[in-house]
């Protein structure tokens, strides 16, 4: 019997879904194989929509993986595994996973394949990961956190396609593109009763919207530990081949992706936002704080510790100049917000999505095989990203949350400078 969309988002927040790993099988016993119910038409369109919209939906991408960083039970993990706490490691960690991605999207799914190579190499990794934390006794990698991290590479797209300017161009391209991310997430392991990715667009969007709403709202409005550090370090890795990756523009426009309260950008969302503390202020003054929960819900996963309250006041909304979490941001991330919005505009024109998608595919090239900055950063050979070598691991200890939170100095002008040119 089929089950409804609450009734499907229940059952990935019962004890089992967090207890039972990502694979039955050890890395040795592991067959791969298509699900009984996979269409190459469907997966081959999928393939097709992503690279009409390449640009856009690889962008979406990164932002749901910073999001993904505020799940506890896959911080933790990520943290224990020392392949990804400095930006070198992080750099080499989500290059891979970026190229990965990729290959599926660039390979037909034969076995053999680079794709079906990638897709065995990457559930070969999840297998060791899972050992590795059950043995270090800090959890393990779950078939709930599978599913969280399935809303990392899809979860904004579906959501708030707009906010993107991603767009169909032949009916049944989003059924298809759901179907795509339905096969990788079964092909690595996911069993189907816990795969976001169902039938439809709408039953899909139904389960993000959930999944919004419960985990990652509530998880990005109270970050837990490390989580500055972690998301950090990642986008800083990520500079050294995308030099328009400003790490404070992008950790705001998360968090303003996840409709956490307070994180507005547009008028009318500073607006519509006042009216609501509004509504919640009743017959209290003006100046009293409202704490940011009441707009939240109640968190759906362990791990999210009580703190104070962040309180929201009515007046910080009566500009966007005003609003604390925007005010605090550095003039180049500011810059940088606003190009983003100007940019997706652009893409929603013939000539933006050409020209966007063909400097992502230009971009792409030189990931793979020059990634001058990370030359300069890194070394020649330790720049170099081969998908199927495991990425290295390094000792560096991750600073907490409090050490992001200080004040940053004052940037020289001359880097000021340079950080706003970098488009």
């Amino acid at each position: 019997m089929d089950l409804s969309v609450e009734e499907f988002v229940d059952g990935l927040f019962k004890k089992e879904a967090s207890e039972q790993s990502s694979d039955k099988e050890k890395p040795e016993d592991i067959r791969m194989d298509y699900p009984e119910w996979y269409s190459e038409k469907k997966y081959n369109q999928g393939r097709r929509f992503y690279w009409d919209n390449c640009f856009s939906l690889t962008s979406s991408m990164l932002l749901g993986l910073v999001a993904v960083f505020a799940v506890p039970s896959i911080l933790r993990v990520l943290v224990s595994s020392r392949r990804s706490s400095s930006q070198y490691t992080a750099y080499r960690r989500y290059l891979s996973t970026l190229l990965h991605t990729v290959a599926w999207f660039e390979n037909d799914l034969k076995p053999g394949s680079i794709s079906w190579r990638s897709l065995y190499t990457v559930r070969c990794r999840h297998v060791r990961a899972d050992i590795a934390a059950k043995m270090k006794g800090i959890g393990r990698v779950s078939q709930r956190d599978m599913a969280l991290t399935q809303f990392g590479f899809i979860g904004f797209s579906i959501l708030k396609p707009d906010k993107f300017s991603i767009r169909p161009m032949q009916s049944e391209d989003w059924e298809s593109y759901i179907h795509f991310w339905r096969v990788i997430g079964n092909m690595i392991g996911l069993q189907d009763r816990y795969n976001i990715c169902l039938k439809n667009l709408q039953e899909t969007k139904q389960v993000c919207q959930l999944l919004l709403e419960r985990v990652f709202t509530p998880s990005l409005d109270h970050v837990p530990e490390y989580f500055e550090h972690m998301a950090r370090v990642m986008l800083e890795g990520m500079w050294s081949v995308n030099p328009t990756v400003n790490t404070s523009a992008l950790l705001y426009w998360t968090r303003h992706l996840a409709d956490v309260p307070g994180y507005v950008y547009t008028e009318k969302e500073r607006a519509d936002f006042q009216d609501k503390l509004r509504e919640h202020l009743k017959d209290k003054s003006e100046d009293t704080g409202v704490d940011s929960t009441v707009f939240t819900s109640r968190p759906a996963i362990e791990g999210i510790n009580e703190r104070p309250p962040r309180l929201l006041y009515l007046h910080d909304y009566d500009t966007i100049e005003s609003i604390p979490e925007y005010k605090i941001l550095p003039f180049a991330a500011k810059y940088k917000l606003a190009v983003s919005s100007i940019l997706y505009a652009f893409y929603s024109t013939y000539i933006g999505k050409l020209y966007l998608n063909l400097n992502f595919l230009f971009s792409l090239l030189l990931m793979k095989y020059f990634p001058y900055l990370a030359f300069f950063r890194f070394g020649i050979k330790a720049s170099l990203v081969n998908i199927f070598v495991e990425d290295p691991v390094d000792n560096t200890e991750p600073k907490t949350n409090a050490e992001y939170n200080k004040p940053p100095p004052e940037l020289p002008w001359y880097k000021a400078t340079l950080s706003v040119l970098t488009w």
